[in-house]
């Protein structure tokens, strides 16, 4: 995509004149999802992966200060739900994403927080540096749960799972970040949209139950023309995985927590 120059924030202690991104790509591979039915237990599927990544010049640092630049990323919408025939379903969920309470949940890796990752996730460049630095950030993300084919709150092992639907999405930033007193500059933003659709009849043997029905193209990634922010609560914890709740909604009753958050 050529390279691009972004304007450093003013607020920062280090003039910004040319932070340049070189070469941005922002892709989801083009195979289908892929179901896997190996276990009499639960059901697998592996969507494709989005990847991103970016060459990035830094301009040289002339004091002693750490910048960090690499990918941060977090969940702006899921809905994730199993149905079980008539019996009801189970659903895992973002409580405060659902009910509007955040616009957004970090997808960190729960450890490197802000960022997606911590290996080719980011560089840190630590100053004084008398040249620009050179560099190449990139990270991927895919899904590969397991679905349980009995309910989830049954003693019972006999398989009633009916269907799978999934809609996901994320944003995504390249984001330069000094380390000390936590300046950032907005360098790109990338929206992503993930969609599993799975039907299954639970009466065939196993290894035969499952096929996909949607999903089996996803939408490409959108780098925006505009910079977006990132909300201050998509920067720190919880980040989504230990956010989330997996709900058991009964068709008749109330529902149930079945896995509380972390």
């Amino acid at each position: 995509m050529g390279c691009i120059q972004s304007i450093a924030c003013n607020k920062s202690r280090v003039r910004r004149e040319n932070v340049v991104v070189c070469d941005l790509a922002a892709t989801i591979d083009p195979r289908p999802t892929a179901v896997e039915e190996d276990s009499d237990i639960v059901l697998r599927y592996k969507t494709p992966y989005f990847k991103a990544s970016a060459r990035v010049v830094m301009p040289p640092i002339p004091r002693n200060e750490t910048w960090v630049v690499g990918w941060i990323q977090a969940c702006t919408h899921m809905e994730f739900y199993n149905t079980y025939g008539d019996l009801g379903m189970s659903s895992w969920e973002l409580p405060e994403l659902r009910e509007g309470q955040v616009q957004a949940i970090s997808d960190s890796d729960g450890i490197s927080y802000p960022w997606y990752g911590n290996t080719t996730e980011t560089v840190t460049i630590v100053g004084p540096t008398s040249k620009p630095s050179r560099f190449t950030v990139s990270m991927n993300d895919n899904f590969y749960p397991s679905v349980t084919w009995a309910v989830p709150v049954s003693r019972s092992d006999e398989p009633s799972l009916t269907d799978i639907k999934r809609d996901q999405s994320f944003t995504t930033w390249l984001v330069a970040l000094n380390a000390t007193s936590r300046e950032k500059i907005l360098l790109r933003a990338i929206k992503w949209r993930m969609r599993v659709d799975i039907a299954v009849d639970p009466a065939r043997p196993l290894g035969s139950r499952a096929r996909l029905v949607g999903g089996v193209r996803q939408e490409q990634p959108r780098v925006l023309s505009h910079m977006e922010p990132i909300p201050a609560n998509a920067m720190g914890r919880p980040n989504a995985n230990d956010a989330q709740v997996l709900m058991w909604r009964p068709a008749r009753g109330h529902p149930l927590v079945v896995i509380p958050p972390k």
